[in-house]
């Protein structure tokens, strides 16, 4: 992403935030994993969208007006001891020749200055009960202001929610951004694909998953978006399972859903085919619903429309359809409104996706289900779940898990599936696990 793009944004937040205010939000802090390890960095998406800066101890501070500059960055100075043996960082040289900021200070001098920047501001913008640690600063640093009341220096008297403004922000995809999740896209969708050739009994799951982010990596995404799901047989009925460590049998289904991500982005797929290249009878019947429902979703998916019109359509056409397979029984229109189908279908048709994979954005506007606009991308994901103990239906049906998830741009006309490149038909996904001539992993 370059530096314009995030340039862009701050002052589209500027003008939000207004001149007597002042807004903070802090990096992603460092989290140990055990001993003198930690976890892999990730940035905060919040703060990386407005700075693209990638590094932990950090605050960005935006002030409209402010003569001397309107973003200010506190990082860490740079060492040439923790570049030996942790690599290159910004310090503060780069923090204003790479990153665009108007100032750099030191993170340890922030107590000091900070005060000073929140004197007579109004309003202060800021991601309340995120980072704990910096909520007792920031009450520490109103308390030594409001201490000089005497000399004419006020505190400021509100803090309002800084997440409000950005997530609107980020609900809406540039064109950089969509170039972004449509490269990760493209690259989840192959490997999934790849995935459906390397499946066969007798290969674990993780093994499976292993090809996934081997593709993923040998194209330049080193990241997943989220833990990777690869499910088979009844593993595919537990939503989140990402064990990953069950045998893959013959006869079975295997649902994986796994995506990358590029440059914070993420792709969010999910596919369910047949460990022996053929459905069974049974499978097939439950698989067709599923897409069924998934292709009533996605007419529902235009500008104007309300976000919960894709989800109605598909509860509708899976409870019909549990209603003709004999899983649920009763009248169509009663069945729905007692949410009988959440027996077997109890998720929600999908969410936004960004730079977090469950993205952020409201999904109401005024207690109403806001309506669909040009520039948004979401998921939808059908699913039948039929537990492998569930006694009220036929033992045909049983431990059968399915979900069929796409990634969905909302174009000026309509949409744009970002992850078409998946076979999701039964012909389509047949035909490519059985043709012995496809390049393999």
């Amino acid at each position: 992403m370059k530096q314009t793009e995030f340039k862009r944004r701050r002052k589209h937040l500027l003008n939000h935030i207004g001149k007597g205010n002042i807004a903070l939000i802090a990096s992603a802090s460092m989290c140990a994993r055990n001993s003198d390890v930690d976890y892999p960095f990730r940035q905060n998406s919040d703060f990386y969208y407005l700075t693209g800066f990638n590094e932990p101890e950090a605050l960005a501070v935006f002030v409209p007006g402010r003569t001397e500059g309107e973003y200010l960055l506190f990082c860490r100075k740079y060492d040439k001891k923790k570049a030996l043996w942790e690599g290159a960082h910004a310090g503060l040289e780069g923090a204003l020749s790479l990153y665009d900021a108007d100032t750099a200070h030191a993170i340890d001098e922030v107590d000091e200055l900070l005060p000073k920047l929140l004197e007579n501001k109004t309003k202060v913008f800021y991601p309340m009960g995120r980072d704990t640690e910096l909520d007792q600063r920031l009450q520490n640093w109103f308390h030594l202001i409001r201490n000089q009341s005497r000399t004419g220096v006020e505190a400021p008297s509100e803090i309002v929610s800084l997440e409000h403004q950005l997530h609107e922000m980020r609900l809406f995809k540039s064109t950089n951004e969509i170039k972004l999740m449509r490269h990760a896209a493209e690259v989840s969708a192959i490997a999934h694909s790849k995935a459906m050739q390397s499946c066969k009994a007798g290969r674990y799951e993780y093994q499976v998953e292993a090809d996934i982010v081997h593709h993923f990596m040998d194209n330049g995404l080193r990241a997943v978006a989220y833990p990777s799901i690869v499910a088979s047989g009844k593993n595919a009925c537990t939503l989140h399972y990402t064990e990953n460590t069950g045998l893959l049998k013959e006869g079975d289904l295997l649902l994986i859903d796994a995506g990358a991500e590029c440059d914070h982005y993420a792709a969010d797929i999910t596919r369910t085919f047949p460990i022996s290249g053929k459905f069974s009878e049974p499978q097939k019947q439950l698989y067709q619903l599923v897409l069924d429902a998934q292709t009533a979703a996605l007419a529902q998916i235009k500008p104007g429309i309300p976000w919960n019109k894709a989800h109605e359509a598909s509860v509708e056409v899976i409870t019909e359809g549990l209603i003709a397979l004999g899983l649920l029984k009763g009248k169509l229109k009663k069945l729905i409104k007692d949410e009988k189908y959440k027996q077997f279908y109890m998720h929600r048709i999908g969410h936004w996706l960004g730079m977090d994979v469950h993205d952020v954005g409201a999904y109401k506007v005024t207690q109403e289900w806001r309506l669909l606009e040009k520039g948004m991308v979401l998921t939808v994901e059908p699913g039948l779940y039929i537990p492998a103990d569930c006694k009220e239906v036929e033992k045909k049906w049983r431990g059968i898990g399915i979900r069929i998830e796409d990634d969905v741009l909302i174009t000026a006309e309509g949409h744009e599936i970002l992850t078409a490149g998946v076979p999701k038909t039964i012909s389509e996904i047949e035909a490519l696990m059985q043709d012995t001539n496809a390049t393999r992993i």
